[in-house]
């Protein structure tokens, strides 16, 4: 088989990379816009006390009336009133305690029988996405529901406590809803946030030195001053998806010729991966879904599925203005100004990272994720599915193709059930049409990512969240540690998760 070079792979892995932007030079215009433009837009930030290595705290759910610049007034819901939510940090070691109050109103579906079609706008709960931590009581357990408080008749909060493990790998996380059936619909409100663990490579001189920037981008769907709740497949499909960076669409950002800035890259979309490129900037990745690399790698080009975090180190080029892209390359995403006084500031030579090496495997799995359309009559005539090992049996096809039936996701039935220590192969295959990204996600654990469409990486690259490419496949080697209990496996284009392209995994000694 032929080898890629880890340089290709994050150039190029799973889909093309996006186009380059071709940067101006500089310019009195660029200068003096950037002298008007307000300071670049970072969430509020909650942090643990370095006292008790605890972060407590609280996230209201309400609709929210915001004001987006090149956008206008948007009803949605979020937390704490704000898009993205709060940026909560913490460190190995500490505990996360946060207490959630649904204020949101009534659902208006609570007849709703069928499982997968997207239903309960209002309930959600928490999923710490990429976490290394408990499934399940308080923790991140997704099979929890928080009802609106005028159905609990209480006002009180929803208690999650995830305690961090203190070997947990410093990196970049998210926080966002993960009531199946209302996912898609909340994400692609601003639903979201980011949650960083601060730890070893934070220390490393290079790293510590640089400033550190979050872009997290938001994908909405606005149609009417308002994002519509999923209530029928198409709802979303007329409507083109705004994308905001921090809550703020292209904001300007300023870096110094030679300065080295550390930006935390988080895509919080549900529908649309991002092919980030930088034309005219150093851009080396340090970080792929909060795992960190064992030194720098250089690249011109990244694909950030949704759910996908990386981190980079970017190095002001010549004055002048340039456009992060993704998307497409007109889609841009925030506008870099280089300007000011040059500086002199060097990018490590080795990180604290996380070997990419795992034993051979004892055991194999193949998965097969698969869409059916229109097969169904009413709102939602697709179906999407998850096919091969641990697939749901047989049951009801309410209407279609009755091999439609399997593969339908159930929160009674365990699809998957993995032995800890244990050193897995999976290779889950895209059967769908070839414009139909599944993005796979695994809960509580990373995996390694070793080959895609039959191709092996020469260098393996950990992950949490991967694009299979359409009519393609990826292989990767999973050892399950630390913690048992019942997760999930699914889609990250979440409204094929909503609507049923996901399975139960357990966790056992």
């Amino acid at each position: 088989m032929t080898a890629l070079s880890r340089r290709g792979v994050l150039k190029s892995l799973p889909l093309a990379a996006g186009a380059v932007v071709a940067a101006g030079a500089a310019s009195p215009p660029a200068a003096a816009r950037q002298a008007a433009d307000p300071p670049f837009p970072e969430p509020e930030t909650r942090s643990s006390s370095p006292d008790t290595g605890r972060l407590t705290t609280r996230l209201t759910v309400r609709f929210t009336d915001l004001d987006v610049p090149g956008v206008g007034r948007v009803s949605t819901r979020t937390y704490e009133g704000t898009v993205p939510g709060p940026t909560l940090r913490v460190h190995p070691g500490d505990s996360l305690d946060i207490t959630q109050v649904n204020a949101l109103p009534a659902n208006g579906d609570a007849t709703h029988e069928e499982m997968n079609l997207p239903h309960h706008f209002n309930s959600f709960n928490l999923h710490t996405h990429g976490m290394h931590v408990d499934p399940t009581g308080e923790a991140d357990n997704v099979f929890r529901v928080f009802e609106p408080a005028a159905v609990r008749g209480t006002a009180a909060g929803y208690r999650t406590r995830v305690d961090v493990p203190v070997n947990h790998p410093a990196g970049t996380y998210w926080y966002h809803p993960h009531h199946h059936g209302s996912t898609a619909t909340q994400v692609l409100g601003g639903m979201a946030g980011v949650l960083v663990v601060e730890g070893d490579v934070d220390e490393v001189p290079e790293i510590a030195a640089a400033r550190e920037v979050v872009v997290c981008v938001s994908e909405l769907k606005v149609s009417g001053g308002r994002v519509p709740d999923l209530t029928s497949h198409g709802v979303y499909d007329g409507i083109a998806s705004t994308f905001l960076v921090n809550g703020v669409k292209n904001p300007v950002l300023t870096i110094a010729p030679g300065e080295i800035q550390r930006w935390r890259i988080v895509n919080a979309g549900a529908l649309t991966a991002h092919f980030l490129s930088l034309a005219g900037q150093e851009m080396h990745q340090i970080a792929c879904d909060g795992v960190t690399f064992m030194e720098p790698v250089a690249t011109t080009g990244l694909t950030l599925p949704m759910g996908g975090r990386v981190d980079v180190l970017v190095k002001g080029g010549r004055p002048g203005t340039y456009q992060l892209t993704g998307g497409g390359p007109s889609q841009h995403l925030l506008t870099l100004v280089v300007t000011g006084a040059a500086r002199s500031m060097a990018l490590p030579a080795a990180l604290p990272g996380r070997p990419p090496e795992l034993p051979e495997p004892t055991r194999r799995r193949t998965l097969t994720f698969r869409s059916y359309e229109n097969v169904f009559s009413g709102a939602f005539p697709n179906a999407y599915r998850i096919l091969g090992d641990g697939e749901t049996p047989p049951a009801d096809a309410r209407g279609g193709r009755q091999d439609t039936a399997w593969g339908r996701y159930s929160p009674d039935l365990v699809n998957q059930r993995v032995r800890l220590g244990e050193v897995e192969e999976w290779t889950v295959v895209n059967d769908s049409h070839a414009h139909s990204h599944h993005p796979f996600h695994l809960h509580t654990n990373h995996f390694l990512l070793t080959a895609v469409d039959n191709r092996r990486l020469a260098t393996p690259i950990w992950h949490d969240t991967v694009a299979v490419p359409p009519k393609g496949s990826v292989t990767f080697r999973l050892r399950a540690e630390d913690f048992t209990g019942r997760s999930m496996l699914h889609c990250h284009q979440l409204q094929h998760g909503d609507e049923g392209m996901m399975q139960v995994v357990e966790y056992v000694n």
